[in-house]
């Protein structure tokens, strides 16, 4: 055999073994990945019925949190800001990279429905193995639950306080300032609506009367007074017709 067909035949052993050894290593990748696969399925099979949906909601709400997390890191949302919540309930990082967020903190939203989902099903999977009682376990996981979604709700009420409170004096900024009506005022003082207004630069929200006819969502409006730090006197501006 000549020095040039060895050489070839060495060529040719050397890229089969290569496949070979590819062909293999992809092969073992495959089997561990049905592995795991395979222990999970085995895993959520043992469960039973009531652990299973427990475990659906818990990673579920774990999944959801995690996203709406990252988006409000990234500042996902409206004007240079993250609307974090699909009702708009809060808003995080206005133009100056402040904080401003609903004084009311309305507890049916959907983040809070994720909070609450977040405390019950993560109490009610570790819990279950200490609780015989599966009526103790979910009056646990459901206290828990509701403490979660009140300690949020209070956090982000008292970072919301301390953003309006320490930056601004309201009694003379927000006079003259004009915005947008958030929540419908009701007439003649019967009730109180929310408004957004800009102060400097940025946007907040306060609650609202008016001494007139009510004035819907969306309508421009115009501060007039001060009730107190949180509620401001307002006037719906009307459109000049020229």
């Amino acid at each position: 055999m000549t020095g040039a067909g060895f050489g070839w035949d060495r060529s040719f052993f050397y890229m089969n073994f290569l496949k070979k050894l590819l062909f293999f290593i992809n092969y073992l990748y495959i089997c561990q990945g049905n592995i795991k696969l395979f222990v999970m399925i085995t895993w959520w099979n043992s469960l039973s019925s009531m652990m299973q949906v427990l475990w659906a909601i818990t990673l579920s709400a774990t999944l959801i949190f995690i996203i709406q997390t990252i988006l409000t890191f990234l500042g996902v949302g409206g004007e240079g800001g993250v609307d974090a919540d699909v009702s708009g309930d809060l808003d995080l990082g206005g133009a100056d990279g402040s904080f401003d967020a609903d004084p009311s903190m309305n507890l049916l939203t959907f983040r809070n429905f994720v909070n609450f989902c977040l405390g019950f099903g993560w109490t009610a999977v570790l819990m279950r193995d200490k609780i015989g009682s599966d009526f103790l376990l979910v009056l646990l996981a459901v206290i828990v639950g509701v403490a979660l979604v009140a300690a949020v709700m209070w956090l982000f009420k008292w970072l919301s306080g301390m953003q309006q409170s320490g930056n601004i004096n309201v009694h003379t900024a927000a006079i003259g300032c004009e915005g947008k009506v958030y929540l419908a005022i009701p007439g003649e003082r019967k009730g109180e609506g929310k408004v957004q207004i800009t102060i400097n630069n940025a946007v907040r929200e306060y609650d609202a009367l008016c001494e007139g006819d009510s004035i819907p969502t969306g309508a421009p409006i115009k501060v007039i007074g001060v009730i107190n730090e949180h509620t401001l006197l307002v006037e719906e501006i009307t459109p000049t017709i020229i």
